[in-house]
């Protein structure tokens, strides 16, 4: 039984992970070809989930539909994925500049 939970988080971890399309856009933000543009993507898309995630918080607390909650969460956690692929940029930009260039 326990095989069969780990089997399917696996599957669904691996279809999240390859369909969402703000996964997507962090791998991307994350290759050499990315980099350059990181930060700025970083900034605009974390400010844009959490200006959305705002305005759904509101919509609850003026007694709108209660699914409501489940955008919010997620507009938080892509919020999350973008500010840490934002801060962790320099690192990766300094440690590329570190390694010795493929002939």
């Amino acid at each position: 039984m326990l095989t069969a939970c780990i089997r399917l988080a696996a599957a669904i971890h691996g279809y999240c992970a390859f369909y969402m399309p703000t996964n997507r856009a962090v791998w991307w933000l994350r290759s050499p070809r990315g980099l350059k543009w990181a930060i700025p993507v970083a900034l605009v898309a974390t400010l844009s989930y959490l200006s959305a995630m705002s305005v759904c918080m509101a919509i609850i607390e003026r007694g709108g539909p209660g699914y409501l909650n489940v955008l919010v969460m997620l507009f938080a956690w892509n919020a999350i994925k973008f500010t840490v692929a934002g801060v962790l940029t320099p690192f990766r930009w300094l440690g590329s500049l570190r390694r010795p260039a493929a002939t």
